[in-house]
């Protein structure tokens, strides 16, 4: 058996099969703090390839290097109790193996080697501060407050929507590129000067609603379409291919629709003239907002369900039965959904099962990324 076919059965046991005192909780954030300083030394060693501009201001605090001390560290430490508890060592002599690697290559003192980058990079370390930060919010969120109780971290198929995570993450560059292309060529060819000075003198967060108003409407539409032009569902439905919902499975969405996405809804934001820090605030509502209406969260929300989109909301879009097929097409705002007539929201019943019926969707990133090219049978 392949080392990464024994960690994900080690980090699929069963629950009772993960108990304090068997090693798996020391062996997990051993794991979790290898991976992280190992990537965290080749953005702090490769920062022309690794590191994405707009977070190079967190580089230069100076803080990095002393965190990335700690976590080494704390992954030394966990894996060898992760050694000394567990029967199966892979975890722990997998983690050891990463700490120890990264500390080879410098560690927290590790020095740049590409002084002269490309003008390529690829965004390891907004893909590590994504998960770090969004992974710990949510996760024990999860715990505490489950819609699924059975449902562990580790459920079917994480491994391939941490890849999803990962892909988006390191191509940040080029799908930023794709997204402001729609908006870059209308800038470009009509003058809107006039409408953008009127935009950027309203109160900042007047601009913030604004944005997510307009934006939510052009997506509802955009997201309507993927579900009822067939060439377009096909790359839709590999993102309601997910059978488990959680924070991270709002990341498996195929290249191609995260790109005319982004493109639909950057053109309202950059075209208008919003300011800049209000596009900012509301990408921040976004990255937010997807784990939290895809988490695994039983919470009653009644008091704001009727105005905001929340997890139950979201669910019964990516419900399996007959019912919640083609509703709750909303983002944001679930007054689109109530206008035009898809609204389904039955008081207190969530779906019984998740994913497309007849589940045509291949696993696997790859084989799920020429999906929609293949003709159907």
């Amino acid at each position: 058996m392949s080392i990464i076919k024994r960690l994900t059965t080690e980090l699929e046991k069963p629950r009772e099969q993960r108990a304090l005192g068997t090693g798996w909780l020391s062996g997990g954030g051993a794991l979790l703090a290898g991976l992280t300083g190992l990537s965290l030394v080749l953005a702090l060693k490769l920062p022309g390839t690794f590191v994405t501009p707009d977070l190079m201001p967190i580089h230069e605090t100076g803080y990095l290097r002393p965190f990335l001390h700690v976590v080494l560290l704390i992954g030394y430490g966990l894996a060898l109790l992760s050694l000394l508890l567990s029967k199966d060592k892979v975890l722990g002599g997998t983690a050891l193996a990463l700490v120890v690697v990264a500390s080879l290559l410098g560690g927290s003192q590790t020095s740049v080697s590409d002084a002269n980058p490309t003008s390529l990079y690829f965004g390891l370390d907004f893909f590590i501060l994504n998960v770090l930060f969004v992974g710990f919010l949510f996760v024990p969120l999860e715990r505490f407050f489950p819609h699924r109780a059975d449902q562990g971290v580790f459920r079917p198929e994480w491994q391939e929507d941490m890849f999803y995570y990962l892909i988006s993450s390191m191509l940040v560059q080029v799908l930023t590129f794709l997204t402001m292309a729609p908006s870059n060529f209308v800038t470009s060819a009509i003058d809107l000067s006039a409408i953008q000075n009127q935009v950027m003198a309203l109160p900042f967060v007047v601009q913030v609603m604004i944005i997510m108003v307009v934006t939510d409407f052009a997506q509802y539409w955009f997201h309507r379409a993927f579900h009822q032009v067939p060439w377009l569902w096909k790359f839709h439905a590999v993102h309601h291919s997910a059978k488990s919902m959680d924070w991270l499975a709002g990341a498996r969405m195929h290249i191609i629709e995260i790109a005319l996405l982004r493109g639909v809804t950057a053109l309202p934001m950059f075209t208008l003239g919003f300011d800049p820090a209000a596009i900012q605030v509301y990408i921040l509502i976004v990255y937010f907002y997807s784990s939290l209406v895809h988490a695994n969260l039983r919470w009653d929300l009644k008091a704001v369900e009727k105005f905001l989109v929340t997890p139950r909301f979201h669910h019964w879009h990516h419900g399996k039965e007959k019912e919640a097929i083609d509703v709750n097409f909303a983002i944001h705002f679930p007054l689109y959904d109530r206008l035009f007539g898809t609204h389904h929201m039955p008081e207190g019943k969530w779906p019984e099962a998740y994913g497309v019926g007849g589940d045509p969707v291949p696993l696997g990133y790859w084989q799920q990324f020429v999906y929609p090219f293949r003709k159907s049978d």
